[in-house]
């Protein structure tokens, strides 16, 4: 884990620097995404889309594309 994360984690301290691509607007996971997933493990999408601010609907359309680039890859390796 990065050491900002330690750090946070160490002092029970919300993560200040808005501009790490790990920070998130959520004070419960101390704005870290790095920290949730460690802290939580395997989300439900309505967990993600809670911590990100995003309707659950979104979350699965971002899921699926992620998931049908994912098997275009697998056919281009195969």
């Amino acid at each position: 884990m990065k050491n900002c994360c330690n750090y946070c984690i160490t002092n029970d301290f919300s993560c200040p620097m808005k501009d790490c691509k790990h920070w998130i607007d959520y004070e419960k996971d101390l704005n870290c995404t790095l920290i949730a997933v460690e802290s939580h493990g395997a989300m439900t999408l309505r967990e993600v889309s809670e911590r990100l601010g995003i309707s659950f609907v979104r979350v699965k359309q971002i899921q699926d594309r992620a998931i049908k680039k994912l098997s275009n890859l697998n056919v281009k390796f195969n």
